[in-house]
């Protein structure tokens, strides 16, 4: 069973000011595709809390997806890609982008996310927009092709080629 860590970067709901609505959503989604969520955190929108979290994680081995929600817009609390850039060692550029061209479909305000993924030893981490409708959206769109990436990242499987 892989294991997933779910990271919501949000000042709001690290105060206590705000329900964190997206992260319910990310674990109900995982967990019906046979992933076992290990770890969840709400932090502030803070680059180095943000980064230290996703390091610590993947450097520990404690999950071999990270999934973050939040902090992904134009607002200058946003630091979510940062932090994530911070800390991967390898892009995984189709991810995202593979988001956003869904998303354009319910709204082209999905042009204004900034997420990234990456991957660090093997932990693969993925930013996922910050409403809980776009989160079901876009992770339940992206979630079977991460099992399989998952699948390559951690050798059990060899080729992603489609016979």
């Amino acid at each position: 069973m892989k294991r997933v860590a779910i990271i919501t970067a949000s000042d709001s709901g690290y105060e206590g000011r705000r329900e964190d609505a997206s992260a319910p959503v990310i674990e109900e989604i995982v967990q019906k595709e046979g992933y076992q969520v290990v770890k969840k955190f709400l932090l502030p929108d803070d680059k180095e809390m943000l980064a230290k979290a996703m390091r610590e994680i993947a450097d520990d081995g404690g999950a071999e997806l990270i999934l973050t929600t939040g902090g992904t817009g134009f607002s200058s609390r946003d630091v979510m890609p940062e932090a994530t850039l911070a800390i991967v060692e390898r892009l995984a550029p189709g991810i995202p982008e593979a988001m956003r061209a869904y998303s354009m479909q319910f709204t082209k305000r999905a042009m204004l996310t900034r997420a990234v993924a990456g991957i660090r030893k093997k932990t693969l981490i993925v930013n996922m927009p910050g409403s809980p409708k776009a989160v079901r959206e876009c992770l339940e769109y992206i979630i079977s092709e991460l099992n399989h990436g998952l699948e390559i990242l951690l050798g059990e499987a060899n080729n992603c080629a489609r016979k």
